[in-house]
C-alpha cells in the first residue's frame, strides 16, 4: 500500500498504476467475454444436437396434440429475457386453446401464495395429451429452437410473462440480468413446489455464481429431476 501512494506522487509512477488498472480491465473483459462465447458454443452445440436428435418426438407429440383437438401444436408467448427485452417463447400447446381467456377465472385459485406466479394443481385448462407432456417437461422441447436463435440459454433463469413482471420489486427485476433458460436451480430442485421468493432467491444465486460447470451440473441434474417429476404440474 505505501508502495503505491509513493508511485502516486510521481508522474511515472502515476502512468504505471494506470497502466497496471488498464491491464487488470482488459484481463476482466477478455475473461469475461471468452465465458460468455464459451457458454453460446455450447448452447448452440447442445441445442443443435438435442433438436436433431429427438426430432422422432418433435413428430410424434406434435401428432398427438393436433389429433386430440385440431387446434395449434405449438403455442408462442410473449415472455420477457434478459434487461426486459420481449421475446416468443415456443413450447408444444399443453392446454385448451382458449386458455389464456381463461386464466382470470382461475387466479383465485392460485396455490403460489407469495410472489406473482401462477400455478394450480390439476389445472382446468390442461388437455389430456398436455397432462402427459407437460409431466416429462417435454412442452418444452422447442425451446430449442429459442436457444439456437439466442433468445435464451439451455441454463438460466426462466422467463417469466409480462404481467408478472410488471407487479416485480427492484430486488425480483434481478432475474432479468441473465439470459433466461430451459433449465435452473429451482427447476431440478423441485419446479412448481418452490414459490416465487424462493424462486428469486436461486435465480440470484445462480447468477452471482453462473460458469460452464455450474450449467454442466445444472443440465446433468436436469434429466433426474424430469424423471422424477417433482412439482411437475
Amino acid at each position: 500500500m505505501m508502495a503505491r501512494l509513493m508511485a502516486a506522487n510521481t508522474t511515472s509512477g502515476r502512468m504505471f498504476l494506470g497502466m497496471g488498472v488498464w491491464a487488470r480491465r482488459i484481463a476482466w473483459k477478455t475473461a469475461f467475454a471468452s465465458a460468455r462465447m464459451a457458454k453460446r458454443g455450447v448452447d448452440i452445440l447442445g441445442s443443435g444436437a438435442l433438436i436433431l436428435g429427438l426430432t422422432p418426438v418433435f413428430i410424434f407429440v406434435a401428432l398427438c396434440i393436433k389429433i386430440e383437438d385440431g387446434g395449434p401444436i405449438v403455442f408462442a408467448q410473449t415472455r420477457v429475457g434478459k434487461f426486459g427485452r420481449l421475446f416468443k417463447m415456443f413450447k408444444f400447446r399443453s392446454m385448451c386453446m382458449d386458455a389464456e381467456v381463461r386464466l382470470a377465472e382461475l387466479l383465485s385459485q392460485n396455490q403460489h401464495l407469495k410472489g406473482v406466479t401462477f400455478k394450480i394443481k390439476d389445472d382446468p385448462r390442461i388437455t389430456k395429451m398436455g397432462k402427459w407432456i407437460r409431466a416429462l417437461s417435454i412442452d418444452e422441447l422447442p425451446q430449442l429452437f429459442n436457444v439456437l436463435r439466442g433468445d435464451m440459454s439451455l441454463v438460466g433463469p426462466r422467463p417469466p410473462v409480462p404481467r408478472e413482471v410488471a407487479l416485480y420489486s427492484s430486488k425480483d427485476r434481478r432475474r432479468l440480468e441473465a439470459t433466461p433458460g430451459i433449465t435452473c436451480f429451482w427447476q431440478v430442485g423441485g419446479r412448481a413446489e418452490i414459490d416465487f421468493p424462493q424462486q428469486v432467491e436461486l435465480d440470484v444465486m445462480y447468477i452471482e455464481r453462473q460458469s460452464l460447470w455450474t450449467d454442466v451440473k445444472i443440465l446433468l441434474k436436469t434429466i433426474p429431476a424430469v424423471v422424477n417429476r417433482k412439482g411437475a404440474y
